[in-house]
């Protein structure tokens, strides 16, 4: 059995420790110590990493009482370490864990909702309960479980008796066997956990409730705490800055600022569609009356804009028009119209011959195919010629 310094103080950096097994494995070696202060994978929360004589550790998992450290050297069994813990991480990891307990220790008094699953990652902290929070609720307990850090309470460690357990209201994903750990935060949170925590909420730092999504029936929330919430804060803060010097906006009045640009972005393109149905008519007059099956090929037209130029042909009494668009690379965007013929079978065909994909009614289809202008022109007329002599 490994004794667990990280139970004893979880605030110890440094530690020293003997070596009893060296175990090598696929990409190194696992080593056993009698004792150690690197907290191994559990209850959500990944392992402390950190040095063995200098020899970096990697990983710590726990099994049958024992705790094996990863390493890519080799340590003698016997010998004597001196282990030092990644301080900053762990210290990181401590305050979104003993904040992930007051978040899910509110929730459970005001709403009765159980914390179902809890991951500590590399990047953020996340949070798993069983019913349906909004984001104004959401909104209502960060406030709360800022209130407890601003209190700096004593977070307490019990270990009861099974008896005292038994009269003992706390919260446990999972039946637990032997010696059950208590963590308390007077007040707020009463649950079962083998991690360390931080020694007063005050420790946390800022808790910051930064996303709710709906999850397997019920939410998932993600937290940031402490360094991880004033370094979102910091990058958050440097675009809000960037922002607001982009619209000439004070960063907290970019929202304003934004809905302005929009505003003025919607009114110009209403006038852009204007225009562009002037052009369409234009360019509808430069074809020849005589001409009976259209192709034309518009890099610039946007939007409803190839539709409404196939409509305004057929209303001059064309029997069939392609609108192809765009060309960059071979590819485009078509739409292909006609009131005399039904286009099924010509949309299935040129979808065939030039790799493309669409379809639609009778006497419109369009989608997206490649090809080179002068091989989709010649391919339309004779169709459309085959269309009308059938």
């Amino acid at each position: 059995m490994t004794q667990k310094l990280f139970y004893e103080d979880s605030f110890m950096k440094t530690f020293s420790a003997q070596v009893l097994e060296c175990c090598p494995d696929e990409d190194g070696y696992q080593i056993v110590l009698d004792r150690t202060a690197f907290f191994p994978e559990g209850g959500g929360q990944y392992a402390d990493r950190g040095h063995l004589n200098q020899i970096c550790v990697t990983d710590v998992q726990e099994k049958d009482g024992k705790i094996y450290h990863k390493t890519k050297e080799a340590i003698e069994p016997g010998t004597c370490v001196e282990g030092e813990i990644d301080w900053a991480e762990r210290f990181m990891k401590m305050q979104q864990h003993s904040g992930e307990h007051i978040v899910s220790g509110l929730v459970h008094e005001r709403f009765h909702y159980k914390n179902v699953g809890f991951h500590l990652g590399s990047e953020n902290c996340t949070m798993d309960f069983d019913g349906e929070l909004t984001k104004e609720e959401l909104h209502e307990i960060e406030l709360c479980a800022n209130e407890a850090v601003f209190q700096n309470l004593e977070v307490q460690i019990l270990y009861p008796s099974d008896k005292e357990l038994a009269a003992m209201e706390y919260r446990s994903k999972i039946e637990i066997e032997g010696q059950v750990r208590i963590v308390v935060v007077p007040g707020y949170d009463v649950c079962a956990c083998c991690a360390p925590h931080v020694k007063r909420t005050g420790e946390i730092g800022l808790i910051k409730l930064t996303n709710v999504q709906r999850y397997k029936g019920g939410v998932r929330v993600t937290m940031l705490c402490g360094s991880r919430a004033l370094r979102d804060y910091d990058r958050k803060l440097t675009a809000a800055k960037q922002i607001g010097a982009a619209l000439c906006a004070k960063e907290d009045e970019t929202a304003e600022a934004v809905a302005h640009l929009q505003e003025e972005c919607a009114q110009l393109k209403q006038k852009l569609h204007k225009q562009q149905l002037e052009l369409l008519k234009y360019k509808v007059k430069e074809i020849a009356d005589d001409e009976e099956f259209i192709c034309l090929f518009e890099e610039e037209l946007e939007g409803e804009a190839p539709r409404l130029l196939m409509n305004q042909v057929l209303d001059r009494g064309h029997a069939l028009c392609a609108v192809f668009c765009g060309g960059k690379e071979g590819a485009y965007r078509y739409v292909i119209g006609s009131r005399v013929f039904s286009l099924r079978e010509l949309v299935r065909e040129l979808n065939a011959e030039f790799g493309g994909r669409g379809g639609g009614k009778p006497e419109m289809v369009q989608g997206t195919l490649r090809g080179k202008e002068e091989e989709l022109r010649a391919w339309i007329q004779k169709k459309a010629r085959m269309l009308r002599d059938e």
